[in-house]
């Protein structure tokens, strides 16, 4: 996650404004119940060759970085995505008013917040699913190898949740980290052989594509992702900035740009409706009821003027075997990998080969290899390019999932 403010909109001192014996919460099985298995009542698979999923998201409510909430939509709609469970990352400062950091470089001024169980009980009701969720713990590790073992109940039912999902999987697993890889980390710390048997591979969404730049999610947790760099675990990196910070343009890092919202208008009401209140900030208790209306209108047409920072569209893509093309007649497209026609052109959107040295700090520098690895690296070629095309691929995507 990253914080969609740009540098110059933040206060004073913030750089980035930087992003970012209980079960899950249950109360009347609003989130989703206890089971991690798709074979759930009322959860059948959906397509074929799905990929199982478990999205470990710093997912709060109201939102820290709205992209979270937006992002997570493709979780529910893209159709090879199979959604086996979602972790809420969450880190206790910034369920404060005024999120503390010793570096005021990493406060967030515009707290309180806390777990987003809303966001995902309004998509398990607007897509008619029941995938369970949990948060993890609050704090961060005290170490590389902590399993966390002193963590309150509620907060061990993210890992707990983790762990019981892979346990179930017919299939090995994608696990997707948007945050501070503290979940996976610790499950790692707890259980290394199931995670080395069930795990298809970690899409880890942090970092900077140079070791000059300490990055928003690595610094939730540095000992978190220094366990998940030094495993042997496949993992394939995606890192949010580059040396000059989180909103600069290079080859491997997947930062870009809406400039509008507009296709907002394009999308179902019931998404509409989610959009309005996840970007609107608002605290209505009947959040699964206004799903049902229409959004107030002049609220959703200012929301449609915003522009919108993105970060995780490369590795939704991924995951979901999508490829970013330019048709015959220029148009862009985000397509499954069997649907691209004779006629175009795929554009860079890979995942190559790499060594990681990885410091102490959290920090790491990466070579391109033809060598055996565990690793892989985000290299999207030309990131304007990249750009271009997803300003129009991505909105016509949206605008196209269907709900329930």
């Amino acid at each position: 996650m990253t914080i969609q403010r740009e540098e110059s909109e933040l206060p004073a001192g913030s750089r980035r404004g930087f992003l970012k014996a209980c079960a899950a919460w249950t109360a009347a099985g609003l989130v989703g119940g206890a089971s991690p298995s798709r074979a759930a009542e009322g959860d059948t698979p959906r397509v074929r060759n799905e990929v199982p999923v478990v999205d470990c998201t710093d997912l709060y409510h109201p939102h820290q970085d709205v992209g979270d909430n937006f992002d997570i939509v493709a979780a529910y709609a893209l159709p090879r995505v199979d959604l086996r469970a979602i972790v809420l990352d969450i880190t206790q400062g910034f369920r404060d008013a005024h999120g503390a950091h010793p570096n005021p470089t990493f406060r967030d001024p515009v707290g309180p917040r806390d777990p987003g169980f809303i966001p995902v009980t309004q998509l398990n009701y607007i897509f008619e699913r029941n995938v369970p969720c949990a948060c993890s713990p609050f704090t961060a590790m005290k170490s590389p190898t902590d399993k966390m073992l002193d963590a309150p109940g509620f907060q061990q039912a993210g890992v707990e949740l983790l762990l019981s999902t892979l346990q179930a999987a017919e299939l090995p697993v994608d696990i997707l980290s948007f945050g501070s890889a503290r979940t996976i980390a610790v499950a790692y710390n707890r259980q290394p052989d199931l995670l080395r048997e069930k795990v298809r591979r970690i899409h880890l969404c942090a970092g900077a594509s140079s070791a000059d730049y300490l990055e928003w999610n690595v610094a939730l947790d540095v000992h978190a992702h220094v366990r998940v760099l030094r495993s042997d675990l496949p993992v394939a990196i995606y890192p949010c900035a580059t040396k000059d910070g989180p909103f600069a343009y290079g080859p491997n890092n997947c930062f870009w740009k809406l400039p509008d919202l507009k296709f907002f208008m394009r999308m179902p009401p019931k998404l509409q409706a989610y959009m309005a209140y996840a970007f609107a900030r608002m605290t209505r208790s009947d959040f699964l009821r206004m799903l049902d209306e229409p959004p107030p209108e002049a609220v959703l047409r200012e929301i449609c003027t915003r522009a919108h920072n993105v970060w995780e569209t490369a590795v939704w893509a991924q995951v979901a075997d999508l490829r970013i093309v330019r048709r015959g007649d220029g148009q862009h497209r985000l397509v499954e990998a069997g649907q691209a026609q004779p006629t175009d052109k795929v554009l860079p959107n890979e995942l190559r080969p790499c060594r990681l040295e990885v410091r102490d700090d959290g920090l790491f520098d990466f070579k391109f290899t033809d060598k055996p690895t565990n690793f892989l690296m985000y290299d999207r070629g030309d990131p304007m390019e990249n750009e271009r095309a997803l300003r129009e691929a991505l909105p016509e995507l949206y605008a196209g999932f269907q709900v329930a």
